[in-house]
C-alpha cells in the first residue's frame, strides 16, 4: 500500500491520539485506525505485521501519554530530563498490545496470511480485528498491575450517544465498536464496498439510538454537594507554609453552612498533617490532629459532612512504621472521624518503587516525595456517610479501571474520586476527567472529582458534566446531590461483557467467511 509502512504506522498512531481529550478530534482517530488496518491487512509477512502494529502503538502512546514527562519536573531526586525517556519507554512497552491485536487479526483473518496477495479487506477481517483489539486492551489494563489509560472507547465522549453504549457493554467492548467503525470507514472509502460497510455501520448507529440509557434524574434539592479546588499546584508542596496555607484555603472555600445539609469534598492528599489520633508524637510535626480536624469542622453545619484526602500510617508489632496509606477520611461537624478508605490500586514508580532494593542503588526513586512507600488498601469500598448514604471511593487513577471501581456487594449512590492532577501536565487532567465520565456511564452512578488545581467536576450518572472548576482557578462547585440511575447491564456483569463481545465478533467473522 505504502512505502515505509513502519514510518506510516508511527504517524498514524500519533494522529489517532489526537481524538482524545483535550483535542477530541475523534474523526482523525477513526481515519488513522482505518488506514492502519489497511497497512496491517496488506503486510506480506507476520514480521511486517508486528512491526506495523508496534509502530502504531509507539506513535499513539508517546503522544497520548506526553503528560508523564511533566511529573518528573515536580521531583528533585532524578534528572527532570528522564521524563522524556520515561514517555518513550512507556510507549515502547504499551505498543506491544496493538502489536498483538494486529498480529492476531492478520493471522486469523487476512487472506494475505494464506498467500492471497490480491485480496481486499473484508468484513471478517474487520470483525476479528475488533475482537483482537478488545482482548489486547483488556490485557493492557490487567498485566503488571495494569495501565488502562485512554482506551479507544473514551474517544466517543464528544458523541455522547455512542459513548453511552458503555452502560451496556463497557469501555473495552466499546473500543471494539470503535475498531468496527474504523473498519466500516475503510470498507466504504478505501474499498468502495458500500453494502458491506453499511452492514457494519447501520447496526452500530441503530444500537447507539435504541440502547441509549435514560437521562439521569434531577439532583436532590434537599441535600447539596460542595466540591472544593484550592488551586495549589504540586510545585508548592515544598513551601514551609504549604500545609497550613492549603488547609485554611480549603476551609475558606468550603464557606459557611446553610439550611440544607452539604457533603463537602476536598482533593486527594490535601490535608497534609496526619489527622488520626494515636500515632507517636514525633509524627505530628506538621500539626496535631485535633486542631487540624477542628479547622475542617468549623466549615461544617450540624448536618454537614466532609470527605477529605490525607495520609495514614501503618505500624508493625514493634511499633515501627511499615507503610503509608493514601486515604480519604470522613469528618463530622464534631471534628471526629467517621470512616476511612485506603487507595488500593497504587501507581508503580509514583506511590511506591517496585524492586526498591535493585532500583534505588542505581539512582531511581518514586515520584511522590517521602521515603515510606504507600501500601494498597483492600479494594473498592462503600462508606456510609450519615445523611448522605452510601458513597463509593476511588482515589486518583483508580477511576480509570473499567469494572473495578464499585463494591458490587454494596452498590453506592455516588462515587467520590479525589485526585491530584497537578502531576499530569496539560493533557492529563482532561483525559482523566474523560475516563471518570466513562465510569459514570458504565455504572449508572454520578462521579464527583475534587483536585488541587483542576479539573474538579460533578458528573451526572449519564456522563454529562454538570459543573466544573477549570484548571488553575481557586473555587468551588455547589449543586444538588446528583442522583443515580438504576444498575446498568455493565454494572451487573462487569467485563464479562467484553468477553461476550469478543465471542460475538468471532462468530460474525466466521459467518462472513462462510458467505
Amino acid at each position: 500500500m505504502l512505502r515505509s509502512p513502519l514510518l506510516w504506522s508511527l504517524l498514524l498512531g500519533a494522529i489517532a491520539a489526537l481524538g482524545f481529550a483535550p483535542l477530541d478530534l475523534w474523526p482523525l482517530t477513526l481515519a488513522a485506525l482505518a488506514l492502519w488496518m489497511r497497512l496491517v491487512h496488506d503486510a506480506p509477512t507476520l514480521r511486517r505485521v508486528l512491526a506495523v502494529g508496534w509502530g502504531f502503538g509507539v506513535g499513539h502512546f508517546a503522544i497520548a501519554n506526553n503528560w508523564i514527562q511533566h511529573a518528573f519536573d515536580l521531583q528533585d531526586k532524578m534528572p527532570p530530563a528522564l521524563g522524556y525517556l520515561a514517555v518513550v519507554l512507556v510507549a515502547l512497552y504499551l505498543a506491544v498490545y496493538p502489536m498483538l491485536a494486529a498480529g492476531a487479526a492478520w493471522r486469523l483473518a487476512s487472506p494475505r496470511a494464506a498467500g492471497d496477495a490480491a485480496a481486499r479487506p473484508g468484513g471478517a477481517f474487520v470483525a476479528v480485528f475488533a475482537a483482537a483489539w478488545i482482548v489486547a486492551e483488556w490485557l493492557r489494563a490487567t498485566m503488571f498491575t495494569g495501565y488502562a489509560w485512554d482506551p479507544l472507547g473514551v474517544a466517543w465522549l464528544p458523541v455522547i450517544g455512542v459513548a453511552r453504549l458503555g452502560a451496556w457493554i463497557g469501555t473495552y467492548a466499546l473500543s471494539g465498536v470503535t475498531v468496527l467503525a474504523a473498519g466500516a470507514l475503510l470498507l466504504l472509502v478505501g474499498e468502495r464496498r458500500w453494502r458491506l460497510a453499511a452492514g457494519v455501520a447501520v447496526p452500530l448507529v441503530s444500537a447507539a439510538i435504541l440502547l441509549a440509557p435514560p437521562r439521569a434524574p434531577p439532583g436532590d434539592p434537599g441535600r447539596r454537594i460542595r466540591v472544593v479546588q484550592p488551586n495549589v499546584g504540586q510545585d508548592a508542596v515544598r513551601a514551609p507554609d504549604y500545609a497550613r496555607r492549603i488547609l485554611l484555603t480549603m476551609a475558606a472555600l468550603s464557606e459557611r453552612p446553610g439550611p440544607v445539609p452539604r457533603l463537602v469534598v476536598w482533593p486527594e492528599g490535601s490535608v497534609d498533617p496526619f489527622i488520626e489520633d494515636g500515632y507517636p508524637a514525633s509524627w505530628y510535626f506538621r500539626g496535631y490532629p485535633g486542631p487540624t480536624r477542628a479547622i475542617i469542622a468549623r466549615a461544617l453545619g450540624p448536618r454537614d459532612r466532609a470527605l477529605v484526602g490525607g495520609s495514614a500510617l501503618f505500624f508493625d508489632s514493634a511499633g515501627e512504621v511499615s507503610g503509608a496509606g493514601n486515604a480519604i477520611f470522613v469528618v463530622g461537624p464534631d471534628a471526629r472521624l467517621g470512616g476511612r478508605y485506603d487507595k488500593a490500586h497504587l501507581v508503580p514508580y509514583g506511590e511506591y518503587l517496585p524492586m526498591r532494593a535493585l532500583l534505588e542503588p542505581i539512582g531511581l526513586s518514586r515520584l511522590v516525595a517521602g521515603e515510606i512507600d504507600f501500601v494498597p488498601g483492600p479494594g473498592p469500598r462503600t462508606l456510609s456517610v450519615p445523611g448522605f448514604g452510601a458513597i463509593g471511593m476511588q482515589i486518583c487513577y483508580e477511576i480509570i479501571f473499567s469494572g473495578q471501581v464499585v463494591d458490587r456487594a454494596h452498590r453506592p449512590a455516588l462515587l467520590f474520586n479525589p485526585s491530584n492532577d497537578g502531576w499530569f501536565g496539560a493533557w492529563g487532567p482532561p483525559q482523566h476527567l474523560a475516563q471518570a465520565r466513562m465510569r459514570a456511564i458504565e455504572e449508572g452512578l454520578p462521579v464527583v472529582r475534587s483536585t488541587p488545581d483542576g479539573i474538579s467536576a460533578v458528573i451526572a450518572a449519564d456522563g454529562r458534566v454538570l459543573g466544573t472548576v477549570p484548571r488553575h482557578i481557586a473555587g468551588a462547585i455547589e449543586l444538588p446531590m446528583p442522583s443515580a440511575l438504576p444498575p446498568t447491564l455493565f454494572s451487573r456483569t462487569g467485563n464479562w461483557m467484553a468477553g461476550f463481545a469478543v465471542l460475538m465478533l468471532l462468530a460474525l467473522a466466521a459467518a462472513l467467511r462462510r458467505r
